[in-house]
This record gives structure tokens, C-alpha cells and sequence, in this order.
């Protein structure tokens, strides 16, 4: 009866074996199979969305240099020499550029997205403290003042600018 025992698991065993190697090989095979199709899905959609993301970064970069002080203020010019009222109207020119670029947040990333976000913020705290000051009296010399303060420190769009400028060389390879 032993024998019998014994010559079953001799028999048996080599097909159990191959089999196992059968099942790991089937396994592997199909858990690369499976990264292959998931690579190739990955390859397509980033052949689409590759554009988009570059012509948001595009838009987002010339959103960030249309409020820098230098290129807004010759644009954006007062209506009147109360300083206050040409304030507002620099505020109201940044918030609609925002506004026409919103969109743009889905296609780049967060960090990306909450550093323009801060750069917007940081340009008009610029003019609304700048505007604060006891010299400021006419809209001629608001906005010769934030131009001067510019000389001395940088626009608050440069370092969104160069966020930027750095997460699309990140997303072409560079």
C-alpha cells in the first residue's frame, strides 16, 4: 500500500510541479500583459492632454505677465487722478485676467495652480499697500510709485513665472 502511496506521488508530482510553473508563468505573463495595455492607455491620453496642459501653462503664463506692474499699469490707464478709483480699476483689470483663465487649474497641477494663485494675490496686496501710503495723493503718483518699488524688489508674477517656467520643462523631459 505504501508503494502504491509513493508511486501515485511519483507520478503525481512532476505534473504538479509543471503545473505550478505553468500557473506562475501564466500569472506573470497576464500581470504584463495587463502593464502593457495600462502603458499604452497612459501613452494615448498623455498624447492628448500633453497640448492641453502646455496651452494652459501658455495661458497661465501671459495671465502672469499681463498683471505684472510694469506691463499693467501702462495698459490699464486712470480715468481720473483719484488714486483710490485707479486702484480699484488695476484690482478689477487682475481679477478679470483671473477670471478668463480659471479653467486652466484642471490641467496643471496644484502646487502649480496655488503659487499663480498667490502671485495674484501678492500683485494686487502690492498696489492696495502701495495706495496706503501717505505720498500717494493722485493716480499719477500711485502708479509711479509701484513702478519705483519695482527697482528695488521684483514683480510678485516673477516667481509664479518661474514656477511655471520649471513644471513645463518637468513636463517635457528637460
Amino acid at each position: 500500500m505504501e508503494e502504491r502511496i509513493l508511486d501515485f506521488l511519483f507520478a503525481v508530482a512532476p505534473a504538479l510541479i509543471v503545473g505550478l510553473i505553468a500557473y506562475y508563468f501564466f500569472k506573470t505573463h497576464t500581470a504584463n500583459e495587463e502593464g502593457r495595455r495600462r502603458f499604452l492607455l497612459h501613452k494615448d491620453i498623455q498624447k492628448d492632454t500633453v497640448p492641453m496642459r502646455l496651452q494652459a501653462y501658455e495661458r497661465l503664463t501671459l495671465f502672469l505677465e499681463r498683471i505684472t506692474p510694469a506691463k499693467l499699469i501702462p495698459r490699464v490707464k486712470p480715468s481720473s487722478q483719484d488714486p483710490i478709483a485707479y486702484e480699484n480699476s488695476l484690482i478689477k483689470n487682475i481679477e478679470n485676467e483671473f477670471e478668463h483663465n480659471i479653467a486652466q487649474q484642471i490641467y496643471v497641477s496644484e502646487e502649480c495652480w496655488n503659487v499663480v494663485l498667490s502671485s495674484k494675490n501678492a500683485t494686487i496686496r502690492l498696489i492696495r499697500q502701495t495706495n496706503m501710503s501717505d505720498k500717494i495723493d493722485t493716480a499719477d503718483k500711485l502708479r509711479e510709485t509701484i513702478l519705483s518699488n519695482l527697482i528695488e524688489q521684483p514683480a510678485p508674477s516673477s516667481v509664479g513665472l518661474q514656477f511655471v517656467h520649471r513644471e513645463v520643462k518637468t513636463l517635457l523631459g528637460k
